[in-house]
């Protein structure tokens, strides 16, 4: 996979002149959301930002799994699969089940899929 490279200050990427348009400055200021909920944001793109948590979030939205399957499944240990999995319910990007002795994990709700799928959809363009 090759990725585009970074592009360097140029005269490709500013203004011939410079001008602000306040009309447009004033729309961005409205869709603003607060600082709060920015870094929430990106925190979770960051924790996405993981192939592991991914390959984790791939699997859970086929259905719900306890931490023996996704570790058999991504090739990880119990426990490696486990820290990934309490990243993701810190974020609620995942939830747990228990029954009996086994805990079972699934996507929180269906922003988590959502997410997944409009994502993929972006890369396979």
């Amino acid at each position: 996979m090759t990725f585009p490279k970074k592009s360097s200050l140029s005269k490709d990427n500013l203004c011939a002149i410079r001008m602000v348009h306040l009309d447009r400055v004033k729309r961005a200021a409205r869709q603003t959301i607060p600082d709060s909920q920015l870094q929430r944001l990106a925190l979770t793109y960051k924790v996405l930002g993981d192939p592991t948590r991914l390959k984790i979030i791939m699997a859970l939205a086929g259905g719900e799994m306890c931490v023996c399957d996704l570790a058999a499944f991504i090739g990880l240990t119990e426990s490696a699969v486990s820290h990934h999995l309490r990243r993701l319910k810190d974020l609620a990007l995942v939830k747990a089940r228990r029954d009996g002795q086994i805990l079972y994990y699934s996507l929180d709700d269906d922003h988590v899929s959502d997410l997944l799928k409009i994502g993929l959809d972006h890369v396979r363009e």
